[in-house]
């Protein structure tokens, strides 16, 4: 069994920095930044996902290297690994343009012999079906969404937009549910990002969170609404990927017994981590991260 095992496209990323004009390749998806996150904090990991024939041996070896289980990665005959080129802006935000698509995940895919302590769902470009969640939920005590790859749609340049989803029932199935504060708004059609968070609960999901960058992140839990703070990274180079940083760390806590609250703060000093470098090579020790967490812990609060 697994502490942590990720489902949703890997992805070859084509980053351009914030000042910089030429763009930087790296390997990038969820499984990339969940699994990294969640394994320096000693969880074992491991990945369900599907890939090109384009996708590099070397990064293949780079992730076993690391300590990531890739028995369920698959390799894809005639087909394309899912690659974006992303953008950031000097207001803080980035533009996404998705340059080519892997074939989707179906229940077909996942091992008969599936066991972990929490599956965490995380697609990219709606690679993964409400069936499939549902599957999924028969195979932990713990399964937990990032919804941002059924919120996207391209256009026919592949400029990344996001629009609603008419049936949210498939959150039934979800224990932990963290997303942006951009997708949650527009996945529960609230303007409000604590009435969204209050939304998404409404479906039976015990804990709801919104990562909201440098103003840090919403937790919902318990009936209670707590404010998590920032940490300060020394700089800011690169965001890709902080979010599933955050919930790696997150849930290498919470599959220990550890409360909601110091759990998401430990996310946040190991995503603050991460964006002092390009790419998934920004993630630190767990003594570093949790002597960071402990800055966050101090400073946290309950607003509702």
């Amino acid at each position: 069994m697994f502490d942590i095992v990720t489902i949703g496209h890997f992805a070859i990323d084509f980053i351009k920095p914030l000042g910089e004009t030429r763009l930087r390749k790296r390997v990038g998806g969820p499984p990339t930044y969940v699994s990294l996150s969640a394994k320096k904090l000693g969880s074992s990991v491991s990945v369900i996902s599907k890939v090109g024939e384009d996708f590099p041996v070397r990064y293949i070896l780079w992730l076993k290297r690391q300590g990531v289980d890739l028995s369920g990665l698959k390799i894809c005959k005639f087909s394309r690994t899912t690659s974006f080129v992303i953008e950031y802006r000097s207001d803080g935000g980035r533009d996404m343009f998705l340059r080519n698509k892997a074939p989707p995940i179906h229940i077909e895919d996942l091992p008969f012999s599936l066991e972990a302590k929490a599956i965490h769902i995380s697609p990219i470009i709606g690679e993964v079906s409400a069936d499939l969640i549902r599957e999924a939920s028969n195979l932990t005590p713990t399964l937990t969404l990032d919804p941002q790859g059924l919120l996207r749609h391209f256009d026919d340049k592949g400029r990344v937009s996001l629009h609603g989803v008419e049936n949210l029932d498939f959150l039934k199935h979800i224990r932990i549910f963290k997303s942006s504060e951009r997708e949650i708004k527009v996945l529960a059609g609230r303007e409000n990002t604590i009435e969204a968070l209050k939304k998404v609960r409404e479906y039976g999901v015990e804990i709801a969170i919104s990562t909201m960058g440098d103003k840090g992140v919403l937790l919902s839990f318990n009936n209670k609404i707590f404010s998590v703070p920032a940490a300060k990274p020394k700089i800011a180079v690169d965001p890709t990927g902080a979010g599933d940083a955050f919930i790696g760390a997150f849930l290498a806590e919470y599959i220990r017994g550890e409360n909601p609250l110091w759990c998401a703060c430990v996310g946040v000093a190991a995503s603050s981590f991460l964006i002092e470098k390009v790419g998934p090579r920004g993630f630190r020790s767990k003594r570093d991260v949790h002597r960071r967490a402990m800055e966050v812990y101090e400073k946290a609060l309950t607003i509702g």
